[in-house]
């Protein structure tokens, strides 16, 4: 198995079931194009992640996920920096985000694939701009669309979560 990503938060998920794998960086080009829905964007790029490193890897099995998190109607990137961060959670304080995780598997063996959406909403509690300010510099969540980490302290900023695995949340359903 290949796991098609950089993310250490999908490696740790996928360590859990204690199976071999390796992972490998896609190249691909995560820009959504024009007019593309939030769900098709995450499993356009789960679905070109794993096809991405086929020839790399011609006998295995290749995941690929992709998380595309939106609040009232906005797309939500890795912020990447501390006034990002900050900037996502008081966008979503008091309301309801959408994580649509994408995942597909690639078998290149038999060149043929499966996937599949998995969509979790957050619902944040109201929080001041000083309760994330003390969040963020905890936690310091850059690389975390959304701006928040859920299997640590992030979790302190919801109300509830819905949706049909947690292990999506944190981006491999």
């Amino acid at each position: 198995m290949i796991l098609a990503s950089s993310s250490p938060y999908r490696r740790l998920l996928l360590e859990k079931l204690g199976l071999p794998f390796h992972c490998a960086s896609p190249d691909v080009n995560e820009s959504r194009l024009p007019g593309e829905a939030p769900e098709t964007l995450a499993r356009r790029l789960a679905e070109s992640k794993a096809r991405a490193l086929a020839a790399d890897f011609p006998d295995h099995l290749v995941i690929g996920s992709d998380q595309v998190a939106t609040v009232d109607e906005r797309v939500l990137g890795k912020p990447g920096g501390r006034e990002a961060a900050i900037e996502q959670l008081q966008l979503a304080a008091g309301k309801a985000v959408s994580f649509h995780t994408g995942l597909y598997v690639w078998n290149s063996r038999e060149q043929r694939g499966l996937g599949d959406l998995d969509t979790t909403t957050v619902h944040f509690r109201p929080l001041t701009r000083r309760q994330i300010e003390a969040y963020v510099e905890r936690e310091a969540p850059y690389d975390c669309a959304g701006g928040f980490k859920s299997e640590s302290l992030g979790i302190v900023l919801f109300e509830r979560i819905e949706g049909d695995d947690p292990n999506a949340l944190v981006g491999l359903p």
